[in-house]
């Protein structure tokens, strides 16, 4: 294994920074084109389409009446499913449940006492898309994913929740996921994947109804297909490979920390795992850690590439410029695996989750914790937040004016409104203070 390993006083520490400062990318002009075709194929030939790209790459002999799962296949996948696994099922939406409960927000109103009424109300959309991916072919379901989409989402209020998922060679999904939608009131479920399942979803077909918000995680195609239809609809954001940044001093383990940027290496080829570290020789024996853990991976092969392209060691002097040069890489997840993190807590201001202490895995967050962990990638946290409530609602003004309040504005609206050359909007208000 190459880790990369530099000291942040140097120049090449400087230029490794600069890097992950910008380390925004876009999908290559190939999937753009490729996806854009797909986008259209399903807008303009809804089920046909879909059916066709679902048998072209997932499960060849599906049929049009198969596309939606059945209340059959719910029921036979309860039968499937180990009773340990839906219990953990259980613990972990109710954790989720319990967390996302907090971020529900009220409408509200204020009133002025000439009678002018002004308030923002807040509801739900009507209809959410949980965009699911297969999971090596329906091996791996990732059962956490619909519970942080589909749980918010239901808190919001929003009364159509739709999962879309890739079936596997023989049409079928994963038991696991089907009763993971179940236990989260989830029973529209439909096998469809890829870009194919993101434009059904943006633009329905005949079977498929399209949704106002689209969630979910995915290959390039999918992120590219989100981007696409973004405005059409509302996306929860544009996401890279996954990402963690581990701040750590003497105090730490090193075979914790090896642990956790292995946690993140697994996910992708392109997953990025980064350390910043007080101590050289803590650095050392991460590297050491690395080797000594890797063999034991299931995805062995993921992981050492990720950390051979992308994995990084940077030695600084101290916590305070280590959470300093956290802070400009707004990273995805942010571990302090320091002294105290509590202190440093405050300093933080760009991560889309922070883990603080040595016994904080990043996994708890991904899994049980109850935090959403669709969290914005590639420096987006300096602009964006974890997938909420917020996600599915959207808030209406209201205003109500009074005649004595309207009267006692005029001036003051149609002034501003001959500044701006709009003589319509004075007449809609001096039509009403002549009376």
């Amino acid at each position: 294994m190459e880790i990369r390993l530099e000291n942040y006083a140097t120049p090449q520490g400087k230029e490794l920074l600069n890097g992950l400062r910008d380390r925004f990318v876009l999908a290559d002009t190939a999937c753009r084109d490729t996806v854009t075709e797909i986008l259209e194929q399903v807008r303009t030939h809804g089920d046909d389409a879909v059916i066709k790209y679902t048998r072209k790459f997932d499960a060849p002999q599906l049929e049009r009446d198969e596309l939606q799962v059945t209340g059959e296949e719910f029921a036979g996948a309860a039968a499937a499913v180990d009773k340990k696994i839906l219990e953990t099922i259980s613990f972990a939406a109710a954790r989720i449940r319990a967390f996302h409960e907090r971020e529900l927000e009220d409408s509200w109103f204020t009133t002025r006492e000439d009678g002018t009424i002004t308030g923002r109300m807040v509801r739900p959309v009507d209809s959410a898309g949980l965009y699911v991916p297969g999971g090596q072919g329906g091996s791996t379901p990732l059962v956490s994913s619909v519970l942080m989409n589909g749980i918010p989402a239901a808190i919001a209020g929003v009364k159509r929740r739709v999962m879309m998922t890739p079936p596997d060679a023989e049409g079928k999904i994963n038991p696991a996921l089907l009763m993971a939608a179940k236990e989260i009131g989830i029973t529209e479920v439909y096998k469809a994947g890829s870009a194919w399942a993101i434009a059904a979803l943006a633009f329905g077909t005949k079977t498929i109804a399209p949704v106002d918000v689209i969630v979910g995680p995915g290959n390039q195609f999918v992120t590219e297909a989100k981007r696409q239809v973004m405005g059409r609809v509302r996306i929860d954001m544009i996401a890279g490979p996954s990402e963690v940044l581990i701040v750590a001093d003497s105090t730490a383990n090193p075979a914790y920390v090896a642990a956790d940027m292995l946690a993140q290496a697994e996910h992708d080829p392109q997953a990025l795992a980064l350390l910043i570290t007080t101590d050289a020789s803590l650095a050392g024996d991460v590297v050491a850690q690395l080797e000594e853990q890797l063999p034991a991976l299931s995805r062995e092969d993921i992981a050492r590439k990720a950390l051979n392209d992308r994995g990084t060691i940077l030695v600084v002097e101290n916590v305070e410029q280590a959470v300093g040069l956290a802070n400009e890489v707004a990273i995805e997840h942010l571990e302090l695996q320091v002294k105290d993190p509590w202190k440093w807590l405050p300093k933080i201001k760009h991560a889309g989750a922070i883990f603080l202490g040595s016994h904080t895995p990043e996994a708890a967050g991904d899994y049980v914790a109850g935090p959403n962990h669709v969290l914005p990638t590639m420096g987006t946290a300096r602009i964006s937040s974890a997938l909420g409530v917020e996600t599915f609602v959207k808030k209406s003004s209201v205003i109500s004016y009074s005649q004595e309040a309207l009267f006692a504005d005029a001036d003051h609206i149609q002034r501003l409104a001959g500044l701006e050359g709009l003589s319509a909007h004075a007449n809609s208000v001096a039509v009403r203070v002549k009376e």
